[in-house]
C-alpha cells in the first residue's frame, strides 16, 4: 500500500469519527426508536448508502452514479427522519419539501451533465485506487450528514413549535438561493450547448455579476434551511448549525470555487477578455461588474 492509499484509509477513519460526533450532538433532545436515536440512525444510513454504491462503482471504475447516489441519499435520509419521528409537524414537512425539491432538481441536472460529458475529470485517477475512491464516497456520506445536520435535528427533535417568522424568513431566503442556482445552471447549460461557444467561458446573465453564481445560490438556500430549523435547536444540537458553515467552506475553500478557478486559469489565463472578466467580476457574491 502506497502513501496516498494509507492516507486515504486514515482519512476514512477520521471522517467516521467526525460523523459519530455529529450523530451524538444532533441526537441530544431527539426521538429514538428501540433505544437508538433516530438522528444517529439517519447519519449512519448516509454512510451505508455510499458504501453500497461504492462496490459496483469500483468494480466498473465509474463515477457516473456518484452525484445521483448523493441525491438519493439526501432524499432517503430526510424521508427516514420524517417517517420514524413519532410527531410530524408543519416545520418538518416544510423542510422535507424544500430539501426534496432541491435534491431532485440538482441530482437530475448533475446526472444529465456527467452522462453528456462522459466522465468527471476529478475522478480520473482517484477511481483507480480502492482506498482513494472509497474515501471520496465516504466523504460524500459526511457531506450529506453535514448538509442535513440542522434540518435533521429539527425533524427528529422532541421539541415542536408552530411555523413562525424563522420559518417564513428561512423559506424566503431558500427561495432566493434556489432560484439563483437554477437560473445560473440553466444559463450555463444553454451557453455550452451552442457550437459557437465551444472552448469559451460564459460571462453573460448572472455570470456577468458573479463568476460562480450557482455556488452562491447553493450557499444561500442552505442558510435558509438552517434558519427554519434554528428555533428548535437546544444544547448540543447547536452543533448542527455546522450545516451552512460546512457548505460555505466546502464551496469556497475546498472543492468548488478553487478547483474551477484553477481550471479556468489553465484554460483561458492570459487571454485579454478572460483577464478583464476576472478582474471586473465578483468571485462569488453577485455584484454589478466593474467597468
Amino acid at each position: 500500500m502506497n502513501k496516498e492509499d494509507r492516507s486515504s484509509i486514515i482519512a476514512v477513519g477520521i471522517v467516521l469519527l467526525i460523523g459519530a460526533g455529529l450523530a451524538y450532538a444532533g441526537s441530544q433532545g431527539g426521538y429514538d426508536i428501540s433505544g437508538f436515536p433516530i438522528y444517529a440512525l439517519c447519519i449512519a444510513v448516509a454512510f451505508v448508502i455510499q458504501w453500497i454504491a461504492f462496490i459496483p462503482a469500483y468494480l466498473y471504475r465509474t463515477e457516473k452514479f456518484y452525484d445521483l447516489t448523493g441525491s438519493i441519499t439526501y432524499i432517503t435520509v430526510i424521508v427516514i427522519a420524517v417517517l420514524l419521528s413519532p410527531v410530524v409537524d408543519a416545520r418538518s414537512l416544510l423542510l422535507l419539501g424544500i430539501i426534496a425539491i432541491w435534491t431532485i432538481r440538482l441530482g437530475t441536472f448533475l446526472f444529465m451533465r456527467i452522462h453528456a460529458a462522459g466522465e468527471d475529470r476529478r475522478f480520473r485517477e482517484i477511481k483507480k485506487s480502492f482506498a482513494r475512491f472509497l474515501m471520496t464516497w465516504t466523504l460524500q456520506g459526511l457531506w450529506v450528514a453535514f448538509s442535513l445536520a440542522a434540518a435533521l435535528a429539527a425533524i427528529t427533535s422532541t421539541l415542536r413549535l408552530d411555523l413562525d417568522l424563522f420559518a417564513i424568513l428561512g423559506l424566503f431566503i431558500w427561495l432566493i438561493g434556489f432560484v439563483i442556482e437554477v437560473v445560473a445552471d440553466n444559463q450555463k447549460s444553454k451557453f455550452k450547448s451552442l457550437p459557437e461557444n465551444k472552448d469559451k467561458f460564459i460571462h453573460t446573465g448572472l455570470w456577468s455579476w458573479s463568476r460562480h453564481p450557482n455556488y452562491f445560490g447553493e450557499i444561500v438556500l442552505w442558510i435558509g434551511i438552517a434558519i427554519i430549523a434554528l428555533p428548535i435547536l437546544r444544547g448540543w444540537q447547536w452543533v448542527t448549525l455546522i450545516s451552512p458553515v460546512f457548505i460555505i467552506i466546502l464551496l469556497t475553500r475546498i472543492s468548488g470555487v478553487p478547483l474551477l478557478e484553477k481550471r479556468a486559469d489553465e484554460k483561458w489565463g492570459g487571454q485579454p477578455e478572460y483577464e478583464a472578466y476576472k478582474a471586473g467580476t465578483s468571485v462569488l457574491i453577485p455584484m454589478p461588474p466593474k467597468k
